[in-house]
């Protein structure tokens, strides 16, 4: 246990510290032309870097036509304004029940369910929490305990528990400042979930920042204690196998629809989509490091998009 807490923390706080530096500087100095023009660039990279984890993440979460047509219904139900969590968890429920058809509820080692029925039900909890209330620390501290305990395969799936909540829903935030959000995430070092750290100062400065980040890594340390001795069990479920190839493609389906939502503010005229696209491409096709995209998204934005605000 101490081990597993030293060696979180340790992996958490240099990168959620500097998130925090970041987020005081955007506070402070954000609306200034040339910090405007640094992150126009920056996001249209940050479009082709969630868009180069959509194609990575297809490649293995794909595994046969029928999971293809699972991910374009989840596509669809989730651009009609399903919820996403429905949709997170329907897929995986979906293509269980399917495996099922050939296999029998019998190929389910009995403790697998522990961790299926509690994740399940989890998702309906976070429905109910999620419902809308006035800002507190309280209600943030909710909202990202509820997103952590949800959150399953890529981190960029948590776009879209950000843009559905934070932007649409609870109207805390605009799609440019989940944009600032995320694009000053990508910049820092660690995982892309210190992009609550940038939103929770956003919302209620230092204390926000703090309630924000122990909210959305809290439930990973609860549940590596509870699924740890599980794993033995999973792993001789084909069935349970099943579900997480639904759950897979409909993380990957969530993605699909919120970068499209986020690159309509992002790729705003020429100069960002064409940024975009060769930022893409060289991921893709030639694998350059995002860091030193991100570097030039930032001198093509502060030189093009200067005044931009």
């Amino acid at each position: 246990m101490a081990g597993l807490l030293i060696g979180g923390v340790c992996f958490i706080l240099p990168a959620a510290l500097l998130t925090l530096a970041l987020a005081w500087i955007y506070v402070r100095y954000g609306m200034l032309p040339q910090a405007a023009g640094v992150l126009y660039g920056i996001k249209a990279v940050m479009i082709a870097v969630v868009l180069q984890a959509i194609w990575s993440l297809s490649r293995t979460a794909v595994k046969s036509r029928f999971l293809a047509v699972v991910g374009a219904l989840a596509v669809m139900a989730n651009a009609l304004g399903l919820n996403i969590l429905i949709v997170l968890f329907g897929a995986g429920l979906v293509t269980m029940a399917a495996k099922r058809a050939a296999s029998g509820w019998k190929a389910i080692p009995p403790k697998a369910w522990a961790l299926v029925l509690p994740t399940t039900a989890s998702s309906n909890l976070a429905g109910v929490l999620g419902t809308s209330v006035p800002f507190s620390l309280a209600s943030l501290f909710t909202f990202f305990f509820k997103v952590g305990a949800v959150l399953f395969r890529s981190g960029y799936v948590l776009l879209a528990f950000l843009r559905t909540d934070l932007v649409v829903r609870l109207k805390w935030l605009s799609d440019k400042q989940l944009l600032d959000a995320i694009a000053v995430g990508q910049v820092t070092p660690g995982p892309v979930f210190t992009a609550a750290t940038f939103i929770g100062y956003l919302l209620g400065r230092t204390p926000g920042a703090v309630v924000a980040t122990v909210g959305i890594f809290l439930p990973s340390f609860i549940l590596i204690v509870i699924v740890g001795p599980l794993v033995p069990h999973l792993r001789k479920s084909s069935i349970f196998g099943a579900f997480l190839d639904g759950v897979n493609v409909g993380a990957l389906a969530l993605m699909v629809v919120v970068t499209w939502q986020l690159g309509r503010a992002a790729l705003v005229d020429v100069t960002t989509i064409a940024l975009a696209v060769l930022s893409a491409l060289a991921l893709i096709r030639f694998k350059i490091n995002s860091t030193w995209l991100i570097l030039v998204g930032a001198i093509v934005g502060a030189v093009a998009g200067r005044g931009i605000t």
